[in-house]
């Protein structure tokens, strides 16, 4: 099992620029070491005929073909609106006179 020593912590701490109390890179070293530990065994579990997948499930695609149907004419479109003008929408300004 790997162990990482509290001065590789440090080490690791000052190249992050933290700044760890004594206590803090006990603590963390034991958590570093436990996360080691737990890489080291997925490594040997790894076969080499095994290929590296991104999901463990099959993944495919669960959208419908795009079908042309027929949709609204513009004016069926425009006849709810509350304004139209020229053909489009009408709706309130939201931005300032300065663009």
């Amino acid at each position: 099992m790997p162990s990482i020593s509290r001065e590789e912590v440090a080490h690791l701490a000052r190249l992050a620029r933290m700044d760890l109390a004594p206590d803090e890179l006990d603590h963390l070293a034991g958590q570093l070491d436990q996360i080691l530990g737990a890489v080291t065994q997925v490594a040997e579990v790894a076969a080499d005929d095994i290929p590296p997948t991104s999901h463990p499930l099959p993944v495919t695609n669960v959208f419908r073909e795009d079908q042309p149907r027929p949709s609204l004419t513009p004016q069926e479109a425009l006849a709810g609106a509350p304004a139209a003008e020229a053909g489009k929408f009408r709706v309130p300004r939201i931005l300032g006179e300065e663009q």
